[in-house]
């Protein structure tokens, strides 16, 4: 296989030939109905509207229909096993998580290159030989079912891990002994968006849980009246007692997290997807004799800002919070004196946004980004600057880890040419070490970069681009350049490694990623500007950002295409459809289509805190401005596009994908192909490494094909 890349491949792909063959696809004739809803006086057709029966059989056909035409498209592509064969090889190198200490042990995952899914480990130290605790890949050969979660005890005596089916978001947790790794007859279901809370004597578990669903409707059915519970060891999930609720805003999620003390459980309320939240504690009192049953007394009830605990010192909470500060900063006060006035501002806001906080036992680390870059800087707990963690390159911090009980930091570092790699940072030395490094097999760095670039938008905005290429090639307009975007909810798109985009510009193409408003890329200001309606600004920033890539001959609107996911997938169906004309390619995953009904299914109804809901009529005239169901236009020639979304994935329900693949093939006003690939035993964001690399190099394939790409690849 190796001996096909160190040769010269050369593919030259004729227009002429590929749009013969688009212009046979035949597609499903997907039946319409009589649908209409009326909307403030608005009348508004849902043609569509029986996909929404995730259970029928008409639906089950229609997939299947679709799936068929999908694979016999992209079975003819030229570079489709190429790029299977080069992105498996990229792929196949060892990955180590972030690791984390707890009980005395480090505990992280690592792949060992092709597995389906991670296995756990723990050792003592470093230096000591490693132990698996849990494979996956042995509770589920064929990666079908996600290990969804991984928590040890604080005793040293088991660990609650979590299993989801297709990786679905529903959980069910269950108990083994951490050494010997027995099964206990814990069993705790109905677990989604909710982590797990040890007590330090591991007698039990706080945990947050929905009511059990609708048997038939679990991957579909709203969820609401999520609670917070405490589950003992050997106790059936009926006995568990329930610690917090609201009954007055059933809508609202509650979480929890505990200090390493296990003194404090910390519970945040929320509202959706609102990155402000209501903040309590319970105080357990002596950790090893917890008192579970102690009152939740409240810290922050305003729900005007964020509020992180970070972690304590004794009674000293140290958190951090945009309260006052859009760009965030590190308070601290007495878990008894909760009032602003009493805080004792330690790391105080500055001109670049903070994007992560850790505790050590003798100060405080926080990353923040500047124009989207990472730097880590050291604090001491009264505020003195502590020098700044000396990062390998340009590029962005995937986390941190630390305990307030020790000195260490943990940190994982990546940027488009740096494979995600873990550290271990001494304070004492201020030196960083690589746990077991990674090492890409025939693929020299040297000969690529990465550049930020700014492009502007509609309004004047300066908007961050990442290009990343091979080096001193000409900008003549001809390259094939795939351009990335999310813009939203608070999350920031950064400069990160991905093996299969090694594939992709080793063979002459570009690969770029925007950082849109919408994300917190530069704090709650920037965020806020992409709501609500706003939402409008983070389209002209993508818009912007490719005109930018156009202008500066990087690509040409007949060799550019765009890839976003879930709320990026509403990013590429918005934008393909306002600038058909400059796009040749566009990959709508798992996306957010119909921004009328998305409210209705599963936690939609959370992110009508960061989109507005239909059911609002100031917020209708908005949403249907850019819904991208609601503005498909008949005879528009749109880009060639490949949706793509999984029968398990009950965030984003398939529906929206199948009614927006539906109103597009029917509207499509030129040659260039529009279908969808559904994956079975996938959700949102889970796929088995197999099936992930298998997709991944039908979209390459595809974007190949469909922007004329003449491929060189020489590893």
């Amino acid at each position: 296989m190796k001996l096909i890349y160190r040769s010269l491949v050369a593919i030259t792909l004729l227009s002429a030939s590929i749009g013969a063959q688009q212009s046979k696809i035949a597609y499903p004739q997907t039946r319409k109905t009589a649908q209409t809803d009326d909307y403030f006086g608005r009348k508004v057709a849902d043609p569509y509207r029986w996909m929404e029966d995730l259970n029928s059989s008409d639906v089950a056909q229609w997939v299947k229909a679709e799936n068929a035409i999908t694979e016999k498209y992209l079975v003819t592509l030229p570079m489709r096993e190429r790029f299977k064969a080069r992105i498996t090889e990229l792929w196949n190198y060892p990955k180590v998580g972030l690791p984390f200490r707890e009980a005395g042990k480090l505990f992280y995952t690592k792949n060992s290159g092709l597995q389906r899914q991670a296995p756990w480990y723990m050792r003592a130290s470093l230096d000591a030989p490693e132990q698996l605790v849990v494979d996956p890949n042995v509770l589920s050969p064929d990666g079908s079912v996600a290990l969804s979660l991984f928590v040890p005890s604080p005793d040293g005596r088991y660990f609650a891990y979590g299993q989801s089916q297709g990786g679905s978001d529903w959980s069910t947790v269950y108990v083994r002994t951490l050494t010997g790794g027995k099964q206990l007859s814990d069993t705790v279901k109905w677990l989604k968006f909710s982590g797990v809370s040890w007590t330090k004597d591991g007698n039990g578990f706080f945990y947050s849980r929905f009511p059990t669903p609708e048997p038939g409707k679990e991957l579909q059915s709203a969820v609401r009246d999520q609670k917070l519970y405490y589950h003992k060891i050997g106790t059936p999930q009926s006995a568990d007692r329930l610690i917090y609720e609201r009954k007055d805003h059933p809508e609202w999620f509650v979480f929890s997290s505990m200090t390493d003390d296990a003194r404090y459980l910390f519970i945040s309320v929320v509202n959706g997807t609102d990155p402000h939240n209501r903040l309590y504690v319970l105080d357990l009192g002596d950790p090893v004799k917890p008192n579970v049953g102690a009152p939740v007394k409240p810290l922050f009830e305003q729900g005007d800002a964020a509020y992180t605990p970070i972690g304590n010192v004794g009674s000293t909470i140290y958190m951090s919070t945009d309260n006052g500060a859009p760009k965030y900063r590190v308070v601290a006060f007495d878990v008894a004196r909760p009032d602003v006035k009493n805080w004792r501002v330690v790391v105080p806001e500055s001109k670049n946004v903070v994007s992560g906080t850790a505790i050590l036992k003798d100060r405080i680390a926080v990353n923040y980004l500047e124009d989207v870059k990472a730097a880590v800087r050291m604090f001491s707990f009264d505020g003195k600057p502590l020098g700044e963690v000396a990062l390998p390159a340009v590029g962005s911090i995937g986390g941190m880890s630390s305990r307030a009980d020790s000195p260490e930091l943990f940190y994982r570092f990546t940027s488009p040419l740096y494979p995600a790699t873990a550290f271990r940072f001494d304070p004492a030395t201020g030196k960083s070490t690589a746990i077991s490094p990674p090492k890409l097999k025939s693929f020299d760095p040297a000969n690529y970069e990465t550049r930020e670039l700014f492009a502007t938008s509609k309004d004047g905005t300066k908007v961050p681009v990442f290009v990343t290429m091979k080096r001193n090639v000409a900008l003549d307009g001809s390259h094939p350049t795939l351009l990335y975007g999310y813009g939203g909810f608070d999350v920031s798109t950064t400069p990160v490694f991905s093996p299969d985009v090694l594939a992709w510009i080793e063979a002459g193409g570009v690969y770029a990623t925007a950082s849109m408003r919408g994300g917190s890329e530069y704090g709650e200001d920037w965020h806020r500007a992409g709501m609500f309606e706003k939402k409008q600004n983070v389209f002209d920033d993508f818009i912007a950002a490719a005109e930018y890539l156009v202008s500066q001959k990087y690509t040409s609107p007949a060799h550019l295409g765009v890839e976003g996911a879930s709320n990026g997938g509403l990013l590429i169906g918005a934008v393909m459809e306002q600038r058909p004309d400059l796009f040749a390619v566009a990959f709508p995953a798992v996306g957010v289509m119909d921004m009328l009904r998305y409210d209705k299914f599963t936690g939609g109804r959370a992110w009508s805190a960061e989109y507005g809901s239909s059911s609002d009529s100031t917020a209708f005239k908005y949403l249907i401005k850019y819904s991208p169901l609601h503005n498909v236009k008949p005879g528009t020639c749109y880009p060639a596009t490949l949706l793509s979304t999984a029968d398990h994935d009950d965030r984003v329900v398939p529906s929206h994908t199948f009614k927006f693949t539906s109103a597009l093939q029917a509207a499509q006003g030129c040659d260039k192909p529009i279908l969808v690939r559904v994956q079975t035993q996938g959700s949102h964001g889970y796929l088995p490494t197999d099936k992930r690399i298998q997709e991944l190099a039908d979209q390459w394939a595809f974007a190949a094909a469909n922007m004329g790409m003449r491929s060189t690849i020489v590893p």
